[in-house]
């Protein structure tokens, strides 16, 4: 039977690059996004054409109980399992310190952190009864060492989901595989605005001396949900190409 996977924020940058991974795979893949319908389609029509799998499209904000229970249900009533779930949505409000507000800080952590656990939640009930699955969380260096005050409520929710990550893997044991992988700079949208002498600032920093792309940091992920990775659980992996 064909394995199904709910990548969240899948329309572009990491999440995108985690479908089509997925896709090449085999897996039918369930495609989460809230705002870009456009690039989601063009994402699921491709996969389609290409890798001659199965999709399905759920616009569903990550941070609201109701619309993750209702996603879930949809999935499960088409296909009565989820095998793989990559928690990807996530946002990033980049502004200095002293412009931050509690509004920024609240919305950072309810789609960062809160909708990982939300999601977490909910697809692990049919995971158990199923006494399988994988969730993979996509944390960020940031979380780790790598720390900026004009990103401090991003820092704090990629380190919220480092803990998430391992108190998932005590709470699903022995069925569910809990891991997260901790990218540093990758070449997404979230970065394409990012100051010249910035970029070239931390590409010094970086063993590798460029950026990720998000294919390096996707084929982790896929890697985490495969068998090969049975024994691996509990476990944050920084892929940034050493910092």
């Amino acid at each position: 039977m064909e394995k199904v996977v709910l990548v969240t924020g899948s329309s572009k940058g990491i999440g995108k690059a985690t479908a089509i991974e997925f896709a090449k795979k085999g897996y039918k893949v369930i495609i989460n996004y809230l705002t870009d319908k456009e690039n989601a389609e063009k994402l699921s029509d491709y996969l389609e054409q290409e890798y001659k799998v199965e999709t399905l499209l759920i616009k569903a904000d990550v941070s609201d109980e109701m619309q993750v229970k209702n996603m879930i249900k949809e999935v499960i009533d088409k296909y009565g399992k989820i095998d793989v779930l990559v928690n990807n949505a996530g946002i990033a409000i980049d502004k200095e310190f002293e412009d931050r507000t509690i509004e920024d800080w609240k919305r950072t952590l309810e789609v960062n952190t809160i909708g990982t656990f939300l999601v977490s939640k909910y697809v692990s009930e049919y995971m158990i009864k199923n006494k399988n699955g994988k969730i993979i969380n996509v944390s960020s260096t940031n979380g780790i060492n790598t720390f900026f005050p004009s990103s401090i409520d991003y820092d704090a929710s990629k380190a919220a989901i480092n803990n998430l990550t391992y108190n998932l893997a005590i709470q699903f044991a022995p069925y569910i595989n809990v891991n997260a992988v901790a990218p540093g700079w990758v070449n997404t949208d979230m970065n394409k605005e990012l100051p010249k002498e910035l970029v070239e600032e931390e590409t010094e920093k970086i063993y590798k001396k460029r950026f990720a792309e998000p294919e390096e940091i996707a084929k982790v992920i896929v890697f985490l949900a495969s068998e090969d990775a049975s024994y691996i659980n509990g476990t944050v992996i920084k892929v940034d190409g050493g910092m």
